[in-house]
């Protein structure tokens, strides 16, 4: 028992540890983004940024307003997918359009996304019958495809073109082309992997059968739409010259995504846009950041403020319904032989 005990605590500390690590890296990584930030953007003029802003041409908006809502249409296909690899194909693909959608959007705001989107997720699929259990597993298999896709997308890209991860981490090409090379080779060898026979990680209640190799390509095929949708988004809102090329511009920003995403700010605010400024040197900066903020707009803001509205009007209806299978259950029912019957509420 006295074993036992201590193997517990030595575990925890060990989480306690790693978590502290982590905690130190965000912090590290958001600082050095502002220091970077405030030097990029101290002698931005603001009114040229206006200028930029206003000389956006509205189909441009338009264009790359559609290709954000085809990101979060495809986020939706995340929970679908996780949905029916924990073995509950019966929910609705619109309850699993609700979940992915409202969490996500939430999760990329406020930061932390794995815990306030999984909140998020919780409150969505209860009702059905899921428990913290399901949901986690659900934000996992999530999870995974993200990974899954950014690494192909990362690994492709940066092999296609190295110049591009140049343009943030400042190594040379042979090494960033070699850190292609050794994320598609572990990309492979995981594919191999559940490919060859079932694979279940955890134990007890939290066991989870990974996906086999085929469903493994659709979770790649699914994190690579999404990420194509999103950085052809952001590659219509940046300045058209000098033309670096959408493959160019798409390694860059998956790279400030995933800094952003690191750091654990909300929406990788700061970060994520120090990365794209410094990475994407070639443009003028007042357009460049003109481009950044209508992104952010586009894909963080309004996607927020309507899920912010689906929860409320959601919350709104459950609500209502609830008082109303509550009002008739202590409604008086007319007995047999005249008078009434009490309800519940009034037998006692």
């Amino acid at each position: 028992m006295l074993t036992l005990k201590c193997s517990g605590a030595n575990g925890v500390e060990r989480r306690l540890a790693f978590g502290r690590i982590g905690f130190a890296l965000s912090l590290t990584i958001f600082v050095l983004a502002a220091i970077v930030l405030y030097h990029i953007l101290r002698d931005i003029n603001p009114r040229e940024l206006l200028r930029a802003l206003e000389a956006t041409d509205w189909r441009t908006l338009l264009a790359a307003g559609c290709l954000v809502a085809g990101g979060y249409l495809t986020l939706t296909f995340y929970d679908l997918f996780a949905l029916r690899t924990i073995g509950r194909a019966e929910l609705p693909y619109r309850l699993a359009a609700l979940g992915g959608f409202t969490s996500y959007a939430v999760g990329h705001n406020i930061g932390a996304s794995v815990f306030s989107g999984g909140a998020v997720r919780y409150r969505i699929y209860s009702p059905w019958g899921l428990s913290v259990v399901d949901v986690t597993k659900i934000c996992f298999v999530a999870g995974l495809t993200f990974w899954l896709g950014n690494v192909t997308v990362l690994g492709l890209g940066i092999l296609y073109t190295p110049a591009a991860a140049q343009a943030i981490d400042q190594l040379p090409l042979w090494v960033n082309r070699g850190f292609a090379i050794l994320m598609l080779a572990l990309l492979a060898a995981y594919v191999a992997w559940v490919w060859v026979k079932p694979r279940v990680i955890g134990r007890d209640d939290w066991r989870l059968a990974l996906p086999g190799g085929p469903l493994t390509l659709v979770q790649i095929a699914i994190g690579i739409i999404d990420l194509s949708f999103c950085a052809a988004a952001m590659y219509m809102l940046v300045p058209t010259q000098p033309n670096l090329g959408f493959v160019t511009v798409a390694v860059i920003f998956v790279a400030a995504t995933l800094l952003g995403f690191a750091s654990h700010a909300p929406g990788g605010l700061g970060v994520f846009d120090a990365a794209m400024l410094v990475a994407l040197y070639q443009f003028n900066k007042e357009e460049l950041l003109a481009g950044l903020l209508l992104f952010r707009l586009l894909y963080y803001i309004i996607p927020f403020v309507l899920s912010l509205m689906v929860l409320g009007t959601r919350e709104l209806l459950l609500g209502r319904t609830a008082r109303r299978m509550a009002q008739a259950t202590a409604t008086p029912v007319p007995a047999a032989a005249g008078g009434f019957v009490r309800g519940p509420s009034e037998a006692s």
